[in-house]
């Protein structure tokens, strides 16, 4: 069993989040689909989940393993997408050879004070590190939704060296990778 928290724990919790989806025996065909990662979850941790190891190891609260104080992360914005679902596979028309559909987002409104909003979606599994696969600067802060059709903003070069969105294409053999989607409210102007 892989360590909750990890790599392998979260590709084989959306494995089994995609079979409880796709099941429709008595146990699971009446799991609405907002339940089903919970559903996953419980399955592999059991009814009394035990605490992850790596939460008492000696990197677990920073650097030199002291308890870090969790400040106030300040204003969070709520994202969300109808094209992405967390957990789940990113659609084929999303991917780099499948039709390289950018995304929509939508977020929450902003905190005062914010001069710009950015948009990032980066790979934390690809094999050469971290990879870039869109970056939007220079959104009005106003804005709360990125419209494919009508996009805003600047759309930086991604890892492909292409500019705007650069849909997923793990090299074939790799375990699911993680996309990670996040929306920026800046104070000041990004430097890029």
């Amino acid at each position: 069993m892989p360590e909750p928290g990890s790599h392998a724990y979260d590709i084989h919790r959306t494995r089994l989040r995609a079979e409880i989806d796709d099941d429709r025996s008595p146990e699971f065909h009446r799991t609405p689909d907002g339940e089903a990662d919970e559903k996953a979850n419980q399955l592999l941790r059991g009814d009394t989940p035990r605490p992850t190891p790596s939460a008492h190891g000696p990197r677990s609260g920073g650097p030199a393993g002291e308890k870090a104080e969790r400040g106030d992360p300040g204003p969070v914005l709520d994202v969300r997408s109808v094209a992405v679902t967390d957990g789940a596979l990113i659609a084929v028309d999303h991917s780099k050879e499948g039709g390289n559909a950018p995304i929509d987002l939508q977020w929450s409104a902003v905190p005062d004070g914010t001069v710009e909003v950015v948009v990032l979606c980066t790979d934390p599994d690809a094999p050469d590190g971290t990879f870039l696969h869109w970056l939007v600067t220079g959104i009005d802060p106003s804005a709360t939704v990125f419209d494919p059709a009508s996009p805003v903003g600047t759309e930086h070069a991604n890892g492909y060296g292409e500019p705007g969105w650069g849909g997923p294409r793990p090299p074939v053999g790799d375990d699911a990778h993680r996309y990670q989607f996040r929306v920026y409210a800046l104070a000041e102007q990004f430097a890029a």
